[in-house]
């Protein structure tokens, strides 16, 4: 799993995968979830990540 955090764009990055991607959906307003040709999620990604997370939740740094 991997997990990407852009603090200038404020958009946080999750890849569960390295499968491939063939569909996108955003599910929430800046909450979009990738899905492989089975429907199966392989990241989800969420803009405006600190108006989304919880209070308090830690988004990771460039060097982590």
């Amino acid at each position: 799993m991997k997990t990407l955090y852009d603090s200038e764009a404020d958009a946080l990055y999750v890849r569960f995968s390295d499968t491939a991607i063939v569909e996108s959906e955003e599910v929430a307003e800046g909450v979009v979830l990738d899905f492989d040709v089975e429907g199966r999620i392989v990241a989800i990604e969420v803009l405006d990540a600190s108006k989304h997370l919880a209070a308090g939740a830690k988004l990771p740094s460039a060097t982590e």
